[in-house]
C-alpha cells in the first residue's frame, strides 16, 4: 500500500519580515521576486493606519502624490476594516462633518462599485457602452506589451509610476489614472488588459472599483475619454519624479494638441 503524504501545515510564525518573504519564496518559485512591499497585514497595522488619518487634509491634498491618503484600501479589500469604520473614525478627527465630506464621497465611491458589480456583473469585463475616443474596438490591441509590463516605456513619470506599482503593489490614486490613460489612449489598448495587469499587482485591487475606474478612463462608463498632460503631472507630482519635457515628449502638450493627435477622428463624428 502507498502511503499518502500530507502537506506540511503552513508556517505562521517567523523572527522578522525578510524569513517571512524567503518563506513565501520558496513555496511560490514560479513567482516573480522583488523586495517585500511596504505594507504589513493585520489588524494592528489596520488600526494603527487608521488612527493617522487626517480628513480635513485629505480633502485638501489628496490630488497630490504625496497629499494625506490614508493607505486604508488594502485593508478595506481584504476586510480588516469596514467602511462603516473608517467612515465612523474620520468624523471623530474633525470639528465639523463638512470637513470629512470630501474622505467619505471616496470611501462612498467605493461602495458604489461594488453595488453596480452585483446588481450588473456582466459590466466588470465588458464594455459598458461604446468608446467616446471615435475608435471602434477592434482598434485597440488585446495584449499588454512587455515595455508597459516591466517600466520601460521611455516615457519616465509613466515607467517611474510602474516601477512603483511593481515594487509596492501600490499606487496613488492620481497615478493610477495617469497610467491607465496612457495605456488606454496613448498606446491604443483594450482597458481590460490593464486592469487584468493592475489586479495582478495591486494589494487593494478587486474587480469592481479597479475595473468601473477603468471604463471610466476608457470612456466606456463615462461621457468622454480621461486624458492628462504633462502640465499636470508636474503640479502634481515630487520632485523625485522625472517630469522633464525631455524625458516625456508626448505628453508635453496642451490639451487641444493632445485630444487632436489621440483622438483624431471625434471632431468628424
Amino acid at each position: 500500500m502507498h502511503r499518502i503524504q500530507t502537506p506540511e501545515p503552513l508556517k505562521t510564525q517567523f523572527d522578522n519580515r525578510a524569513a517571512l518573504s524567503e518563506y513565501v519564496g520558496h513555496l511560490a518559485p514560479w513567482l516573480e521576486h522583488s523586495p517585500s512591499s511596504p505594507f504589513h497585514g493585520g489588524h494592528s497595522a489596520a488600526q494603527s493606519r487608521l488612527e493617522q488619518i487626517e480628513p480635513a487634509r485629505y480633502g485638501r491634498t489628496r490630488n497630490f502624490l504625496d497629499g494625506a491618503v490614508t493607505h486604508l484600501s488594502p485593508y478595506i479589500r481584504h476586510g480588516i476594516l469596514s467602511l462603516t469604520q473608517v467612515k465612523d473614525e474620520a468624523l471623530t478627527r474633525v470639528s465639523r462633518p463638512q470637513q470629512a465630506e470630501k474622505f467619505v464621497q471616496e470611501l462612498a465611491w467605493r461602495d458604489f462599485w461594488q453595488r453596480v458589480y452585483q446588481k450588473h456583473p456582466e459590466w466588470i469585463w465588458h464594455d459598458v457602452e461604446d468608446y467616446k475616443t471615435g475608435w471602434k474596438p477592434t482598434d485597440y490591441a488585446i495584449e499588454l506589451p512587455d515595455d508597459i509590463r516591466h517600466g520601460e516605456t521611455g516615457v519616465a513619470c509613466i515607467d517611474y509610476f510602474i516601477r512603483t506599482l511593481l515594487e509596492t503593489g501600490y499606487l496613488h490614486n492620481h497615478a493610477r489614472m495617469y497610467v491607465a490613460s496612457y495605456i488606454v489612449h496613448w498606446r491604443r489598448i483594450r482597458w481590460q488588459a490593464g486592469a487584468h495587469w493592475f489586479l495582478h499587482h495591486l494589494l487593494d485591487g478587486d474587480a469592481a472599483s479597479n475595473n468601473l475606474s477603468w471604463q471610466w478612463v476608457a470612456s466606456t462608463f463615462s461621457r468622454k475619454p480621461y486624458i492628462f498632460n504633462l502640465e499636470n503631472v508636474q503640479k502634481y507630482s515630487t520632485e523625485d519624479i522625472d517630469t522633464r519635457p525631455a524625458t516625456n515628449t508626448v505628453l508635453d502638450a496642451s490639451y487641444d494638441e493632445l485630444t487632436a493627435r489621440l483622438f483624431p477622428q471625434v471632431g468628424q463624428l
